[in-house]
């Protein structure tokens, strides 16, 4: 005979200690969920205090252009953060994507149509590598990703020697380049609707709704969902969970490219920097201390993978 399960209402500290802990899991949900929102109404608050201007509707808009593109790179990564996984790779990918613009208008002499083309090609071929590599390979989604990082660093200087690309740069047989960045390629990244609001900014918004129409309003979103919260279950209910974890890598690279695209848009040029040390450059710091700020940005990637990942199957 089987002993009754107790009854909370009947038991006063049972039923204490049960809110208790209902009362933690649903605080620290709410902190995972909105903790970085309400980190920045306060930062909104404060400089808004500090110096009026700074809520004026054309600076608005000019903080959303600039973080227009590391807001497409985290879309793409959420995609891969569904599915339980990660992609480090998507700065260099950015960064990739910028060359490659850059080397078919500037040096190839082609058009905003096939710059364009060929960089969204291109990220979702870096992801489709990405997700062979952690599929077929079985490597671990966050060594994967770091080795393809790496990798793009290195080979997007090979074209140029290592040089930024610009109109006009001395080709390696001593020729000047002959192409130039179009006026329809720059408008990517410099024009404003109404002479307010940039372009990259409303890319990003409908870049933004559609993903989100894809991953909670169809069924192939609920399935990378699925994948992320129990893999053996979804695999057993029928998916093909290793073509869905390749497309989620393939959708965080064509994310990387547009977000370069933009990038080499609004900076005209393809510099070898842009993307990877642009903040700290901009804030002069010392060539010696930026390998350390990549691995501090490595190490907080990886704590806030595993921990948070640990702490919600736990």
């Amino acid at each position: 005979m089987s002993t009754p399960s107790p009854n909370p209402a009947s038991n006063p500290a049972a039923a204490a200690q049960a809110g208790a802990t209902k009362s933690a899991f649903s605080f620290k949900d709410f902190v995972i969920k909105f903790g970085l929102l309400i980190i920045l109404a306060v930062m909104i608050i404060v400089f808004w205090r500090l110096e009026p201007a700074f809520a004026n509707a054309r600076n608005m808009f000019s903080i959303l252009q600039a973080v227009s593109v590391t807001a497409l790179l985290a879309l793409g990564v959420t995609v891969t953060l569904a599915i339980a996984g990660f992609d480090l790779s998507i700065g260099s990918t950015a960064a990739m994507s910028l060359m490659a613009s850059s080397y078919v208008m500037v040096i190839l002499n082609q058009g905003t149509f096939l710059a364009v083309v060929v960089c969204l090609l291109l990220g979702a071929f870096i992801g489709f590598l990405n997700g062979v590599l952690i599929v077929k390979g079985r490597i671990p989604d966050l060594l994967a990703t770091l080795g393809m990082m790496f990798l793009l660093l290195g080979l997007q200087l090979i074209p140029t020697g290592g040089r930024s690309i610009a109109k006009g740069m001395t080709l390696s047989d001593g020729s000047a380049a002959t192409g130039t960045f179009t006026d329809a390629f720059l408008a990517l990244g410099r024009y404003r609707l109404f002479d307010l609001i940039p372009l990259p900014v409303i890319i990003m918004l409908v870049a933004a709704i559609i993903l989100w129409v894809f991953m909670e309003r169809s069924r192939y979103g609920r399935v990378l969902y699925a994948i992320g919260g129990n893999e053996k279950a979804t695999r057993l209910a029928g998916a093909p969970v290793e073509r869905y974890k390749i497309v989620a890598y393939m959708i965080s690279g064509l994310f990387a490219s547009i977000g370069g695209i933009l990038l080499a848009a609004r900076v005209g040029r393809g510099d070898v920097t842009s993307g990877l040390l642009n903040g700290l450059t901009m804030l002069n710091a010392p060539y010696y201390a930026q390998d350390f700020v990549k691995g501090l940005v490595l190490v907080f990637a990886l704590l806030f993978t595993f921990g948070f990942a640990s702490s919600q199957r736990r």
